[in-house]
């Protein structure tokens, strides 16, 4: 049976009637949405994946050391020392049989989002023709980097609900021939954001089977990978072969290392499309200052305030099971900071947010924000919230008290 995708062209998403709120940033829509009430209780935002914890202790002596080097231009490839420890670090987490070259397989980025989004221009160019109307598939809800790139790419945006029926991921039986033909790449994000589920190994063999029948690209983004309370999520770099061809996986130190301000990321994989790539960005995207990338240095050089973010979440999920229970379909995540709750029975995820936050304080997003319509008509995100467990333990625990009171 063909999976029932949703689409939009690169003509029709370019129409304002088109465009329409789903172009929009959901965070925008959220400010609208609950811009004629006030909070009922002291503020607590949930509706942000920003990370609260504390910024690692050697982020300021390191930027302290090389506070000259903002007068540089940095090099679009990122310094050499950055790229040595990035590749370091990705082979010793994922137990890789090799590390990227820092030469050829590793870029630094402007953050994940940046890198996210250029690579879908950047695949359009570098994939032979398609057989059909270029396509780049994403999981719906997904992050909005995604469609945005889908779009300045040319590219038709096809999105493949994820849904509890096929684990939160796209179901990669259902993909039909025609569309695999005309694939320029597929977007995947292991763990979820917002769902927090992750792909197994056997799940990443099974889509790089496919990108190499088919000529597309897998752009795995995996910037959550270092946020889970149990077992720690794999790697498509583990299925992607000795030379990780028709692979590239991005990472960010937002979440793994609580800097989602400093704005530094990567890219590694491919070495043919990543010289594409990099052909691009060294002309079109945001250079990463080298003060910046050495804190990146002594970040993957650390695994102690990685392993204490952790902790911090853990003792927040922990909460979760004990407030929420077995409420609104909530289970622990596999990974990431996000609980996705089901509250169809209590009206749908906008009535929901905006009782949440005129009665008690509580600003989430609704799920439907975070995803597109399907062909049926259907949202696979109506009728789910998401909340961001990103602040300190006291305040989480007093806005899941919070939100259980009120929605009960």
């Amino acid at each position: 049976m063909a999976l029932r995708a949703s689409s939009v062209s690169a003509s029709a998403a370019g129409s304002p009637a088109a465009a329409g709120n789903s172009e929009r940033s959901p965070f925008a829509r959220l400010s609208e949405l609950l811009a004629p009430y006030q909070p009922g209780e002291r503020l607590i935002n949930l509706s942000v994946g920003e990370p609260q914890h504390p910024v690692p202790d050697f982020v300021g002596p390191v930027l302290a050391r090389h506070t000259a080097e903002f007068g540089r231009y940095p090099m679009a490839k990122g310094i050499a020392p950055f790229r040595e420890a990035a590749a370091s670090w990705l082979a010793k987490r994922f137990a890789l049989e090799r590390a990227p070259d820092p030469e050829t397989e590793l870029l630094v980025l402007n953050g994940s989002r940046e890198g996210l989004f250029l690579a879908a221009v950047a695949a359009a160019r570098y994939v032979s023709p398609r057989d059909g109307t270029p396509a780049i598939l994403m999981p719906n809800p997904f992050y909005p980097a995604y469609a945005a790139g889908a779009r300045a790419a040319g590219c038709e945006a096809v999105f493949l609900p994820t849904t509890p029926a096929n684990g939160f991921l796209p179901d990669l039986d259902s993909l039909d021939a025609a569309t695999l033909k005309r694939t320029v790449a597929i977007y995947i994000a292991s763990p979820a954001n917002p769902q927090g589920s992750v792909a197994s190994l056997d799940y990443f063999a099974k889509l790089k089977a496919l990108a190499d029948r088919h000529g597309f690209l897998i752009l795995a983004d995996e910037c959550y990978s270092e946020i889970y309370t149990r077992d720690a999520p794999g790697s498509a770099l583990q299925a992607a072969g000795p030379d990780f061809h028709n692979v590239a996986v991005f990472q960010s130190l937002s979440k793994r290392s609580n800097l989602p301000g400093m704005r530094v990321g990567f890219v590694a994989g491919d070495a043919d499309f990543l010289k594409a790539y990099h052909e691009l960005r060294n002309v079109a995207a945001p250079q990463v200052p080298v003060p910046l990338q050495h804190v990146a240095v002594a970040a993957y050089g650390d695994e102690a305030h990685v392993e204490e973010n952790r902790r911090l979440y853990r003792l927040k999920f922990d909460l979760a099971d004990q407030i929420i229970g077995a409420r609104y379909g909530y289970r622990r995540p596999a990974g990431g900071f996000c609980l996705w709750l089901d509250v169809a029975a209590q009206g749908g995820d906008e009535v929901a947010t905006v009782k949440l936050f005129k009665q008690g304080g509580v600003r989430v997003i609704p799920g439907s924000y975070l995803a597109r319509p399907q062909a049926d008509g259907s949202n696979p995100g109506a009728g789910y919230i998401r909340v961001a467990m990103v602040q300190d333990s006291e305040t989480t625990a007093e806005a899941l008290h919070r939100l259980v009171r009120i929605l009960e």
